[in-house]
């Protein structure tokens, strides 16, 4: 008997256009259950299914393999998650248009030039291999954009200090008209695209990250086409610029995840030009914790962080670590905390962590959603302990 809303799996595979063998596989690989299965044995699947599998039949299409498609898509079709994921999946197709632009410019270049030159050129051949190999760096795109974007989503919807972080950070930045800015570590420009209007005309700003992906990203985000923006990828343990070239070196949540931290406040020293400041942000040992409790309620292995960042450059320690390059380097609280009253948006954050919470999660997806919407249906609190370090030249 067939349950209203249900559709068996000839029916679904029919209406997507699939064939049942490609649903029964992704059933016996787990990429896609059915929502329900009869004493019978019979699979039924929903509306609700389609959205899963509109996910994985694009990174199906993007060239992602089935064991990656398990790892970047969740069972959940609440429009949080839906909107997210839709808005990842848009950003990966105008990658993927790129890439296959710079592809075609490259065939043609070196076609042109084996037909001048009658002999292969090397460096042309090695240039479209280097392109033909770009594919193997979108999925460290995909889960970057989609764990930056959970993040600020987070905050965003929750926080309880209205003027939003990046107007902060932006307020503190003190930018003046004809002054040189370089942030180091970008990501997807979120500082600058949430400041724009606020932004002078005639100012000067690099934007660089160790991620072309994440460039790419605030390029489209800012605007191609606004003068006033330069994109650089490089490692920023090694600036490639002249000795007193900014005013204003800006380092959102970056120095923590550097091998070599002294090294990089050297560099920034370096490119400061004299009395030009840099704005470091991070955060202190109590940021978050109750989310750290939460999971930790639910399954005691789960740990949602391998390293605690706070340690290697942090709110107790920072002051110890810029002296010898900014002895004068002061604190500022951002305050604020969040209240968070839906379990989507905390479940999109806690998943984007760099721990072990996928490997208990994902398999009980159902058990975890339910815990957290208890948590959170009269509001849930969570602490924020973040700032920056101000520092002179």
């Amino acid at each position: 008997m067939k349950l209203p809303g249900y559709y068996s799996s000839g029916e679904f595979a029919r209406m997507a256009h699939v064939t049942l063998r490609t649903i029964r596989y992704y059933d016996k690989h787990d990429i896609l259950k059915p929502s329900y299965v009869n004493e019978s044995g019979a699979r039924f699947y929903t509306d609700e299914d389609f959205a899963r599998l509109q996910q994985i039949l694009l990174l199906k299409y993007l060239g992602f393999s089935l064991d990656d498609i398990r790892e970047m898509t969740i069972d959940d079709s609440d429009y949080h998650f839906m909107l997210n994921s839709l808005n990842i999946q848009l950003k990966l197709v105008r990658d993927r248009i790129e890439q296959m632009q710079l592809v075609e410019k490259a065939i043609e270049n070196t076609a042109e030039a084996i037909s001048e030159k009658h002999s292969v050129d090397w460096s042309k051949m090695l240039d479209l291999i280097h392109l033909t190999a770009m594919e193997k760096s979108l999925k460290n795109q995909y889960q970057n954009a989609s764990n930056i974007a959970a993040r600020i989503n987070l905050h965003s919807l929750y926080s309880q200090n209205k003027q939003g972080w990046f107007p902060w950070i932006y307020e503190q930045c003190g930018i003046r008209p004809g002054m040189k800015i370089l942030e180091i570590g970008c990501g997807d420009g979120t500082l600058w695209t949430e400041n724009l209007t606020e932004l002078p005309a005639d100012v000067d700003i690099t934007l660089s990250d160790i991620s072309e992906g994440m460039l790419r990203d605030a390029r489209r985000a800012v605007g191609a086409g606004d003068s006033r923006f330069h994109y650089l990828v490089f490692d920023c343990h090694r600036i490639p610029y002249e000795s007193e070239s900014f005013d204003l070196v800006i380092a959102g949540h970056l120095l923590f995840y550097c091998e070599d931290i002294p090294q990089v406040c050297r560099e920034v020293h370096r490119v400061l030009k004299k009395e030009g400041r840099f704005l470091c942000s991070t955060y202190g040992g109590s940021h978050m914790k109750e989310v750290s409790r939460l999971v930790a309620d639910f399954d005691d292995r789960i740990v949602l962080s391998a390293d605690k960042l706070y340690e290697r450059f942090g709110r107790e320690n920072g002051h110890t670590i810029l002296e010898p390059f900014f002895p004068q380097a002061k604190w500022m609280t951002y305050e604020d905390s969040l209240l968070v009253t839906s379990p989507e948006p905390l479940i999109s954050y806690v998943l984007s962590c760099h721990g072990n919470q996928n490997q208990y999660i994902l398999d009980q997806y159902k058990e975890f959603r339910a815990h957290v919407k208890k948590r959170t249906s009269n509001g849930f609190h969570i602490t924020k302990d973040a700032g920056i370090f101000v520092c002179e030249k």
